[in-house]
Protein backbone atom coordinates (compact mmCIF):
# COMPACT_ATOMS: atom_id res chain seq x y z
CA UNK A 1 0.00 0.00 0.00
CA UNK A 2 1.01 3.09 -0.71
CA UNK A 3 0.97 7.02 1.16
CA UNK A 4 -1.66 9.57 -0.12
CA UNK A 5 -0.62 13.04 -0.36
CA UNK A 6 -2.37 15.24 -2.13
CA UNK A 7 -5.07 12.70 -3.21
CA UNK A 8 -2.61 10.58 -5.07
CA UNK A 9 -0.83 7.18 -4.05
CA UNK A 10 3.17 8.19 -4.01
CA UNK A 11 6.13 5.82 -2.66
CA UNK A 12 8.26 7.84 -0.10
CA UNK A 13 11.12 9.65 -2.35
CA UNK A 14 14.02 7.90 -1.30
CA UNK A 15 11.70 3.81 -1.95
CA UNK A 16 12.34 3.11 1.09
CA UNK A 17 9.65 0.91 2.97
CA UNK A 18 8.88 -0.98 6.45
CA UNK A 19 7.16 -4.20 6.40
CA UNK A 20 3.60 -5.00 7.92
CA UNK A 21 3.81 -8.35 9.61
CA UNK A 22 0.71 -10.39 10.62
CA UNK A 23 1.00 -11.12 14.28
CA UNK A 24 -0.47 -14.40 14.61
CA UNK A 25 1.65 -15.90 11.64
CA UNK A 26 4.55 -13.58 11.46
CA UNK A 27 4.21 -13.43 8.03
CA UNK A 28 4.18 -10.56 6.01
CA UNK A 29 1.33 -9.28 4.71
CA UNK A 30 2.20 -6.08 2.71
CA UNK A 31 4.67 -3.31 2.77
CA UNK A 32 3.88 0.34 3.13
CA UNK A 33 6.70 3.60 2.48
CA UNK A 34 9.14 4.99 4.92
CA UNK A 35 8.25 8.70 4.48
CA UNK A 36 11.13 10.80 4.12
CA UNK A 37 11.32 14.52 5.98
CA UNK A 38 10.45 15.99 2.43
CA UNK A 39 7.64 13.73 2.22
CA UNK A 40 6.41 14.91 5.01
CA UNK A 41 6.85 18.72 3.91
CA UNK A 42 4.85 18.28 1.14
CA UNK A 43 2.01 16.80 2.88
CA UNK A 44 2.09 19.52 5.22
CA UNK A 45 2.43 22.05 2.42
CA UNK A 46 -0.31 20.89 0.52
CA UNK A 47 -2.92 20.33 3.77
CA UNK A 48 -2.06 24.06 4.57
CA UNK A 49 -3.77 25.08 1.03
CA UNK A 50 -6.43 22.35 1.40
CA UNK A 51 -7.29 23.78 4.88
CA UNK A 52 -8.33 27.42 2.93
CA UNK A 53 -10.24 24.75 0.63
CA UNK A 54 -11.97 22.64 3.05
CA UNK A 55 -13.22 25.17 5.51
CA UNK A 56 -15.01 27.30 3.15
CA UNK A 57 -16.90 23.95 2.44
CA UNK A 58 -20.23 24.99 3.77
CA UNK A 59 -21.03 22.90 7.33
CA UNK A 60 -23.54 20.94 5.80
CA UNK A 61 -21.82 19.85 2.63
CA UNK A 62 -18.48 18.78 4.85
CA UNK A 63 -21.54 16.71 6.61
CA UNK A 64 -23.19 15.40 3.54
CA UNK A 65 -19.76 14.10 2.99
CA UNK A 66 -18.88 12.78 6.05
CA UNK A 67 -21.83 10.66 6.30
CA UNK A 68 -21.23 9.26 2.84
CA UNK A 69 -18.12 8.35 4.35
CA UNK A 70 -20.16 6.09 7.29
CA UNK A 71 -21.74 4.39 4.35
CA UNK A 72 -18.88 3.63 2.48
CA UNK A 73 -17.57 2.19 5.60
CA UNK A 74 -20.83 0.00 6.00
CA UNK A 75 -20.03 -1.02 2.78
CA UNK A 76 -16.66 -1.90 3.06
CA UNK A 77 -17.10 -3.67 6.24
CA UNK A 78 -15.50 -6.83 5.54
CA UNK A 79 -12.43 -5.60 4.03
CA UNK A 80 -11.84 -3.71 6.66
CA UNK A 81 -12.59 -6.28 9.59
CA UNK A 82 -10.36 -8.76 7.22
CA UNK A 83 -7.75 -6.08 7.13
CA UNK A 84 -7.77 -5.40 11.16
CA UNK A 85 -7.60 -8.72 11.83
CA UNK A 86 -4.61 -9.65 9.96
CA UNK A 87 -2.47 -6.31 10.81
CA UNK A 88 -3.89 -6.25 14.88
CA UNK A 89 -4.45 -9.97 15.44
CA UNK A 90 -7.74 -9.13 16.48
CA UNK A 91 -10.78 -11.35 16.31
CA UNK A 92 -13.21 -11.14 14.30
CA UNK A 93 -15.80 -10.26 16.41
CA UNK A 94 -13.79 -7.69 17.96
CA UNK A 95 -13.50 -6.28 14.32
CA UNK A 96 -16.93 -6.27 13.67
CA UNK A 97 -17.46 -4.41 16.83
CA UNK A 98 -14.79 -1.61 16.35
CA UNK A 99 -16.14 -0.83 12.66
CA UNK A 100 -19.69 -0.48 14.10
CA UNK A 101 -18.10 1.82 16.85
CA UNK A 102 -16.50 3.76 13.61
CA UNK A 103 -19.41 4.38 11.96
CA UNK A 104 -21.44 5.11 15.14
CA UNK A 105 -18.61 7.66 16.08
CA UNK A 106 -18.53 9.15 12.45
CA UNK A 107 -22.36 10.21 12.45
CA UNK A 108 -22.20 11.12 16.20
CA UNK A 109 -19.63 14.08 15.35
CA UNK A 110 -21.68 14.80 12.01
CA UNK A 111 -25.01 14.93 14.38
CA UNK A 112 -23.83 17.49 17.08
CA UNK A 113 -21.98 19.76 14.31
CA UNK A 114 -25.43 20.31 12.53
CA UNK A 115 -26.39 21.93 16.24
CA UNK A 116 -22.95 23.20 17.44
CA UNK A 117 -23.79 26.26 18.64
CA UNK A 118 -22.40 29.51 19.58
CA UNK A 119 -23.67 32.63 21.78
CA UNK A 120 -24.89 36.11 22.16
CA UNK A 121 -23.85 37.68 24.83
CA UNK A 122 -26.58 39.60 27.11
CA UNK A 123 -27.14 43.01 26.13
CA UNK A 124 -25.99 46.27 28.27
CA UNK A 125 -23.82 44.43 30.81
CA UNK A 126 -21.76 47.13 31.27
CA UNK A 127 -21.68 50.93 31.01
CA UNK A 128 -18.54 50.70 28.45
CA UNK A 129 -20.68 48.41 25.83
CA UNK A 130 -24.15 49.67 25.66
CA UNK A 131 -26.02 49.11 22.42
CA UNK A 132 -23.44 46.53 21.35
CA UNK A 133 -24.27 43.11 19.93
CA UNK A 134 -21.52 40.86 20.85
CA UNK A 135 -21.40 37.06 19.40
CA UNK A 136 -19.51 34.33 19.13
CA UNK A 137 -18.37 32.21 16.36
CA UNK A 138 -16.11 28.81 16.34
CA UNK A 139 -13.58 28.17 13.22
CA UNK A 140 -11.46 25.43 12.70
CA UNK A 141 -7.64 25.51 13.86
CA UNK A 142 -6.09 25.09 10.65
CA UNK A 143 -3.93 21.29 9.96
CA UNK A 144 -4.46 18.96 12.61
CA UNK A 145 -2.11 15.84 13.09
CA UNK A 146 -3.71 13.05 13.94
CA UNK A 147 -1.32 9.95 15.51
CA UNK A 148 -3.05 7.00 15.61
CA UNK A 149 -2.43 4.13 17.99
CA UNK A 150 -2.40 0.29 16.98
CA UNK A 151 -4.46 -1.06 19.57
CA UNK A 152 -7.75 0.48 18.31
CA UNK A 153 -6.98 1.89 14.47
CA UNK A 154 -10.35 2.29 13.32
CA UNK A 155 -12.16 3.68 16.24
CA UNK A 156 -9.47 6.07 16.88
CA UNK A 157 -9.13 7.05 13.75
CA UNK A 158 -12.84 8.38 13.48
CA UNK A 159 -12.57 9.97 16.94
CA UNK A 160 -9.72 12.10 15.40
CA UNK A 161 -10.23 12.66 11.78
CA UNK A 162 -14.40 12.94 12.32
CA UNK A 163 -14.10 15.55 14.48
CA UNK A 164 -11.46 17.62 12.85
CA UNK A 165 -12.74 17.21 9.33
CA UNK A 166 -16.52 18.08 10.35
CA UNK A 167 -15.40 20.96 11.99
CA UNK A 168 -13.49 22.44 8.88
CA UNK A 169 -9.63 21.63 9.43
CA UNK A 170 -7.50 19.85 7.31
CA UNK A 171 -5.97 16.16 8.69
CA UNK A 172 -2.94 14.34 8.48
CA UNK A 173 -2.74 11.29 9.41
CA UNK A 174 0.01 9.22 10.60
CA UNK A 175 -0.50 5.35 11.45
CA UNK A 176 0.38 3.37 13.75
CA UNK A 177 4.08 1.40 11.68
CA UNK A 178 2.11 -2.22 13.03
CA UNK A 179 -0.89 -1.03 11.62
CA UNK A 180 -1.27 1.53 8.51
CA UNK A 181 -3.08 -1.03 5.86
CA UNK A 182 -6.55 0.13 7.43
CA UNK A 183 -5.89 3.97 8.57
CA UNK A 184 -4.93 3.82 4.66
CA UNK A 185 -8.28 2.30 3.24
CA UNK A 186 -10.47 4.58 5.54
CA UNK A 187 -8.72 7.40 3.95
CA UNK A 188 -9.08 5.83 0.62
CA UNK A 189 -12.69 5.87 1.64
CA UNK A 190 -12.76 9.74 2.56
CA UNK A 191 -11.41 10.39 -0.82
CA UNK A 192 -13.95 8.80 -2.25
CA UNK A 193 -16.70 10.12 -0.45
CA UNK A 194 -15.91 13.74 -1.44
CA UNK A 195 -13.29 14.79 0.50
CA UNK A 196 -10.89 17.11 -1.14
CA UNK A 197 -7.21 15.49 -1.71
CA UNK A 198 -5.67 18.57 -0.23
CA UNK A 199 -7.66 18.38 3.25
CA UNK A 200 -6.50 14.88 3.96
CA UNK A 201 -3.36 13.47 3.88
CA UNK A 202 -1.64 9.79 5.13
CA UNK A 203 1.81 9.68 5.44
CA UNK A 204 3.90 6.07 7.05
CA UNK A 205 6.89 5.48 8.73
CA UNK A 206 8.69 5.09 12.13
CA UNK A 207 6.83 7.49 14.81
CA UNK A 208 10.03 8.37 15.93
CA UNK A 209 10.57 10.43 12.81
CA UNK A 210 7.48 10.38 11.23
CA UNK A 211 5.67 12.16 14.61
CA UNK A 212 8.60 14.07 15.09
CA UNK A 213 8.52 16.16 11.75
CA UNK A 214 4.91 16.81 12.03
CA UNK A 215 4.84 18.13 15.87
CA UNK A 216 7.77 20.18 14.93
CA UNK A 217 6.65 22.17 12.45
CA UNK A 218 5.35 25.67 12.68
CA UNK A 219 2.45 24.89 10.41
CA UNK A 220 0.78 22.00 12.34
CA UNK A 221 -1.93 24.07 14.14
CA UNK A 222 -2.74 21.18 16.96
CA UNK A 223 -1.97 17.31 17.16
CA UNK A 224 -3.80 14.80 18.80
CA UNK A 225 -2.12 11.75 19.90
CA UNK A 226 -3.42 8.35 21.88
CA UNK A 227 -0.06 6.43 22.62
CA UNK A 228 2.87 6.30 25.44
CA UNK A 229 3.56 8.76 28.33
CA UNK A 230 7.07 9.46 27.03
CA UNK A 231 6.55 9.98 23.41
CA UNK A 232 3.58 12.10 24.60
CA UNK A 233 5.81 14.15 26.50
CA UNK A 234 8.25 14.23 23.85
CA UNK A 235 5.77 15.50 21.46
CA UNK A 236 3.80 18.16 23.84
CA UNK A 237 7.71 19.90 23.90
CA UNK A 238 7.88 19.78 19.84
CA UNK A 239 4.91 21.20 19.69
CA UNK A 240 5.53 24.09 22.32
CA UNK A 241 7.62 25.53 20.46
CA UNK A 242 5.20 26.94 17.89
CA UNK A 243 2.39 26.78 20.69
CA UNK A 244 0.80 24.36 18.65
CA UNK A 245 -2.42 23.09 20.28
CA UNK A 246 -1.74 19.75 21.87
CA UNK A 247 -4.11 16.84 22.72
CA UNK A 248 -3.04 13.48 24.41
CA UNK A 249 -3.84 10.14 25.50
CA UNK A 250 -0.94 8.40 27.16
CA UNK A 251 -0.27 5.56 29.56
CA UNK A 252 -2.82 4.10 32.30
CA UNK A 253 -2.67 1.17 34.99
CA UNK A 254 -6.58 1.76 35.53
CA UNK A 255 -7.93 -0.30 38.86
CA UNK A 256 -10.81 -2.45 39.48
CA UNK A 257 -12.29 -2.24 43.04
CA UNK A 258 -13.98 -5.40 44.16
CA UNK A 259 -15.34 -5.06 47.37
CA UNK A 260 -16.55 -8.03 49.72
CA UNK A 261 -20.45 -7.75 48.97
CA UNK A 262 -19.75 -7.72 45.34
CA UNK A 263 -21.64 -9.99 43.11
CA UNK A 264 -18.70 -12.29 41.93
CA UNK A 265 -20.14 -13.47 38.55
CA UNK A 266 -20.52 -9.71 37.63
CA UNK A 267 -16.93 -9.11 38.81
CA UNK A 268 -15.14 -11.96 37.21
CA UNK A 269 -17.35 -10.68 34.01
CA UNK A 270 -15.92 -7.58 34.46
CA UNK A 271 -12.24 -8.84 34.89
CA UNK A 272 -12.46 -10.73 31.73
CA UNK A 273 -13.81 -7.58 29.73
CA UNK A 274 -10.81 -5.60 31.24
CA UNK A 275 -8.04 -8.23 29.92
CA UNK A 276 -9.29 -10.26 27.72
CA UNK A 277 -10.83 -8.35 25.16
CA UNK A 278 -8.23 -7.35 22.50
CA UNK A 279 -5.22 -9.01 24.10
CA UNK A 280 -5.12 -7.09 27.20
CA UNK A 281 -4.22 -4.43 24.76
CA UNK A 282 -6.99 -1.38 26.01
CA UNK A 283 -6.05 2.25 27.33
CA UNK A 284 -8.64 2.20 29.59
CA UNK A 285 -8.83 -1.66 30.27
CA UNK A 286 -8.80 -2.87 33.91
CA UNK A 287 -5.05 -3.59 34.38
CA UNK A 288 -4.94 -3.64 38.58
CA UNK A 289 -7.70 -5.84 40.39
CA UNK A 290 -7.92 -4.20 44.13
CA UNK A 291 -10.33 -7.04 46.02
CA UNK A 292 -10.86 -6.62 49.28
CA UNK A 293 -9.81 -9.48 51.65
CA UNK A 294 -12.32 -11.22 52.73
CA UNK A 295 -13.65 -12.47 48.63
CA UNK A 296 -9.63 -12.26 47.40
CA UNK A 297 -9.58 -16.43 47.55
CA UNK A 298 -13.13 -17.10 45.89
CA UNK A 299 -12.36 -14.08 42.99
CA UNK A 300 -8.79 -16.04 42.35
CA UNK A 301 -10.54 -19.14 42.62
CA UNK A 302 -13.49 -18.37 39.77
CA UNK A 303 -11.11 -16.05 38.01
CA UNK A 304 -8.53 -19.25 37.45
CA UNK A 305 -11.40 -21.38 36.29
CA UNK A 306 -12.51 -18.82 34.06
CA UNK A 307 -9.34 -18.07 32.10
CA UNK A 308 -8.84 -21.86 32.42
CA UNK A 309 -11.94 -22.26 29.80
CA UNK A 310 -10.85 -19.04 27.65
CA UNK A 311 -9.58 -20.13 24.43
CA UNK A 312 -6.76 -18.14 22.73
CA UNK A 313 -5.64 -18.66 19.51
CA UNK A 314 -6.35 -17.60 15.94
CA UNK A 315 -8.34 -14.40 15.72
CA UNK A 316 -10.33 -15.85 12.79
CA UNK A 317 -11.80 -18.58 15.01
CA UNK A 318 -14.88 -17.75 16.27
CA UNK A 319 -14.41 -19.65 19.90
CA UNK A 320 -11.23 -17.45 19.95
CA UNK A 321 -11.34 -15.00 23.24
CA UNK A 322 -8.41 -12.92 22.11
CA UNK A 323 -5.31 -13.49 20.07
CA UNK A 324 -1.80 -12.56 19.32
CA UNK A 325 -0.20 -9.53 20.60
CA UNK A 326 0.89 -6.79 18.68
CA UNK A 327 4.04 -8.23 17.63
CA UNK A 328 7.19 -10.52 19.32
CA UNK A 329 8.68 -7.43 20.97
CA UNK A 330 5.82 -6.23 23.12
CA UNK A 331 5.27 -9.91 23.75
CA UNK A 332 8.96 -9.90 25.24
CA UNK A 333 8.07 -7.31 26.88
CA UNK A 334 4.77 -8.44 28.73
CA UNK A 335 7.09 -12.00 29.48
CA UNK A 336 9.72 -9.94 31.59
CA UNK A 337 7.20 -7.71 33.17
CA UNK A 338 5.63 -10.72 34.84
CA UNK A 339 8.81 -12.45 35.85
CA UNK A 340 9.73 -8.78 37.17
CA UNK A 341 6.77 -8.86 39.34
CA UNK A 342 7.08 -12.57 40.25
CA UNK A 343 10.84 -11.51 40.99
CA UNK A 344 9.21 -8.57 43.88
CA UNK A 345 7.37 -11.00 45.65
CA UNK A 346 4.33 -12.00 43.55
CA UNK A 347 3.11 -15.59 42.85
CA UNK A 348 2.05 -16.68 39.58
CA UNK A 349 -1.00 -19.34 40.08
CA UNK A 350 -2.00 -19.17 36.16
CA UNK A 351 -0.24 -18.72 32.86
CA UNK A 352 2.76 -16.35 32.82
CA UNK A 353 4.81 -17.73 29.59
CA UNK A 354 5.11 -16.10 25.93
CA UNK A 355 4.53 -18.80 23.21
CA UNK A 356 4.70 -18.87 19.71
CA UNK A 357 6.37 -15.59 19.45
CA UNK A 358 3.38 -13.10 19.88
CA UNK A 359 1.01 -15.25 22.38
CA UNK A 360 0.59 -14.75 26.06
CA UNK A 361 -0.96 -16.94 28.22
CA UNK A 362 -3.64 -15.89 30.74
CA UNK A 363 -2.25 -14.64 33.93
CA UNK A 364 -3.02 -14.41 37.42
CA UNK A 365 -0.21 -13.01 39.78
CA UNK A 366 -1.44 -12.70 43.58
CA UNK A 367 0.54 -11.76 46.05
CA UNK A 368 0.60 -8.35 44.51
CA UNK A 369 1.12 -5.38 47.07
CA UNK A 370 1.23 -1.61 46.67
CA UNK A 371 4.79 -0.90 46.97
CA UNK A 372 5.18 -3.18 43.65
CA UNK A 373 5.91 -1.69 40.59
CA UNK A 374 2.74 -3.30 38.65
CA UNK A 375 0.97 -1.92 41.71
CA UNK A 376 2.45 1.65 40.73
CA UNK A 377 3.74 3.01 37.68
CA UNK A 378 4.04 -0.53 35.66
CA UNK A 379 1.67 -0.67 32.64
CA UNK A 380 1.21 -4.60 31.79
CA UNK A 381 -0.27 -4.40 27.91
CA UNK A 382 -1.05 -8.08 27.65
CA UNK A 383 -3.93 -10.41 29.48
CA UNK A 384 -2.26 -10.30 33.38
CA UNK A 385 -4.48 -10.20 36.44
CA UNK A 386 -2.11 -8.62 39.23
CA UNK A 387 -4.47 -9.30 42.34
CA UNK A 388 -3.89 -6.93 45.18
CA UNK A 389 -5.71 -7.63 48.32
CA UNK A 390 -7.04 -4.51 50.87
CA UNK A 391 -9.18 -3.97 53.99
CA UNK A 392 -11.01 -0.88 54.03
CA UNK A 393 -12.08 1.47 51.38
CA UNK A 394 -9.91 4.18 52.26
CA UNK A 395 -6.74 1.86 51.60
CA UNK A 396 -8.77 0.68 47.94
CA UNK A 397 -8.75 4.46 46.96
CA UNK A 398 -4.85 5.22 48.59
CA UNK A 399 -3.75 2.20 46.30
CA UNK A 400 -5.95 3.09 43.49
CA UNK A 401 -4.28 6.95 43.30
CA UNK A 402 -1.20 6.60 44.18
CA UNK A 403 0.20 5.98 40.44
CA UNK A 404 0.77 9.04 37.86
CA UNK A 405 -1.51 8.07 35.66
CA UNK A 406 -5.35 8.34 36.04
CA UNK A 407 -7.24 6.74 32.71
CA UNK A 408 -10.50 4.96 33.90
CA UNK A 409 -11.44 3.10 36.88
CA UNK A 410 -13.96 0.73 38.23
CA UNK A 411 -15.88 -0.41 41.21
CA UNK A 412 -17.98 -3.43 41.84
CA UNK A 413 -19.60 -3.46 45.22
CA UNK A 414 -23.65 -3.65 46.24
CA UNK A 415 -23.48 -0.26 48.36
CA UNK A 416 -24.24 2.01 46.24
CA UNK A 417 -23.15 5.19 48.86
CA UNK A 418 -19.87 3.42 48.80
CA UNK A 419 -19.58 3.05 45.11
CA UNK A 420 -20.70 6.83 44.81
CA UNK A 421 -17.58 7.61 47.49
CA UNK A 422 -15.48 5.76 45.28
CA UNK A 423 -16.33 7.28 42.30
CA UNK A 424 -15.94 10.90 43.78
CA UNK A 425 -12.18 9.60 45.06
CA UNK A 426 -10.99 8.93 41.76
CA UNK A 427 -8.06 10.76 40.07
CA UNK A 428 -9.28 8.89 36.75
CA UNK A 429 -10.96 10.29 34.11
CA UNK A 430 -13.90 8.00 33.83
CA UNK A 431 -15.19 5.61 36.92
CA UNK A 432 -17.69 3.11 36.40
CA UNK A 433 -19.53 1.85 38.92
CA UNK A 434 -20.49 -1.79 39.01
CA UNK A 435 -17.78 -2.33 36.09
CA UNK A 436 -14.01 -1.94 35.01
CA UNK A 437 -13.22 1.24 32.81
CA UNK A 438 -13.13 -0.49 29.57
CA UNK A 439 -16.09 1.48 28.69
CA UNK A 440 -15.99 4.37 26.25
CA UNK A 441 -19.15 5.85 24.02
CA UNK A 442 -19.42 8.35 21.12
CA UNK A 443 -20.52 11.01 23.45
CA UNK A 444 -18.54 10.74 26.96
CA UNK A 445 -15.50 13.13 27.47
CA UNK A 446 -13.12 10.40 27.30
CA UNK A 447 -9.65 11.24 29.01
CA UNK A 448 -7.64 11.43 31.99
CA UNK A 449 -6.10 13.17 34.94
CA UNK A 450 -2.18 13.38 35.79
CA UNK A 451 0.45 11.90 32.92
CA UNK A 452 -2.60 10.42 31.35
CA UNK A 453 -2.74 13.39 29.15
CA UNK A 454 -4.33 16.26 28.15
CA UNK A 455 -8.14 17.11 26.63
CA UNK A 456 -10.74 14.88 26.07
CA UNK A 457 -12.39 13.35 23.08
CA UNK A 458 -16.31 12.64 22.96
CA UNK A 459 -18.82 14.69 20.76
CA UNK A 460 -18.77 17.98 21.75
CA UNK A 461 -15.80 17.98 23.52
CA UNK A 462 -13.61 17.40 20.73
CA UNK A 463 -15.22 19.98 18.50
CA UNK A 464 -14.14 22.48 21.17
CA UNK A 465 -10.33 21.10 21.02
CA UNK A 466 -10.42 21.21 17.49
CA UNK A 467 -12.18 24.92 16.70
CA UNK A 468 -11.42 28.14 18.39
CA UNK A 469 -13.83 30.86 19.09
CA UNK A 470 -13.83 34.59 17.48
CA UNK A 471 -15.75 37.31 19.26
CA UNK A 472 -17.64 39.93 16.80
CA UNK A 473 -18.76 43.27 18.15
CA UNK A 474 -21.48 45.25 16.40
CA UNK A 475 -20.93 48.38 18.12
CA UNK A 476 -23.64 50.76 19.15
CA UNK A 477 -25.78 49.01 16.55
CA UNK A 478 -28.83 49.03 19.42
CA UNK A 479 -28.47 52.57 20.28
Amino acid sequence: MQMLIGGKQVDARDKQTQEVINPTTMQVIDTVPAATEADVAEAIAIAQKGKGIWKNTPMHERVRILMRWAELVEENREKLCNMMCDEVGKTMFGCQAEVSSCINIIKAYCEKMRTYSTETLPLDSEPGNTGDIIFTVREPLGVIACIIPFNYPTELYAHKVAPALVAGNAVIIKPSSDTPMGNIFLTELLLEAGVPGEAVQVVTGSGSKVGTWLSQSKDIAAISLTGSTEVGIQTALNGAKHLAHVYLELGGNCPLIIFDDADMEKAIEEALLGRVWNAGQTCCAAKRFLVQRGVEKEFVEKLTEALKNTKVGDPRDPDVAYGPLISERAAIDVEKQIQHTIDQGATCVLGGKRYDSTFIEPTILTGVTRDMDVADELEIFGPVFPVIAFDTMEEAIEIANQIPYGLSSGVITADMGIAFKVAMAMESGTCVVNGCGNYRTAYHAFGGYKMTGIGREGCGYTLEEYTQIKSIVLKKLMV
